[in-house]
């Protein structure tokens, strides 16, 4: 959906800004991490900031991020997608949260 690309287009732009990167989509839902990294992360989030929280904590931890390329069909609301627009100020929030704090 148009307007799904261009809030995940903006998100990840803020990243890339906040955390002086160049990745090309934060809010993919496929992450692989080293379990001694993930252990050292204390997750609070619940719902759709988790994402930005792991990007956000990971990025402040110095790791480095390979990006590998999927394709994938995206679902509509008919089919269960459950994001919304309020799920992109949270995720802006928690960006900005975790940039100027643990």
């Amino acid at each position: 959906m148009f307007w799904h690309k261009v809030g995940n287009n903006l998100l990840t732009f803020l990243t890339n800004i906040l955390y002086n990167t160049t990745i090309t989509d934060m809010e993919t839902g496929y992450k692989l991490f080293k379990k001694e990294v993930i252990r050292k992360i204390n997750i609070r989030s619940r719902g759709f900031s988790v994402e930005p929280e792991i990007t956000a904590k990971i990025l402040k931890m110095g790791c480095k991020l390979y990006e590998v390329p999927i394709s994938y069909y995206g679902r509509s609301y008919r089919e269960g997608k459950k994001i919304r627009w309020q799920h992109g100020i949270t995720a802006i929030l928690a960006l900005l949260r975790y940039r100027f704090t643990d």
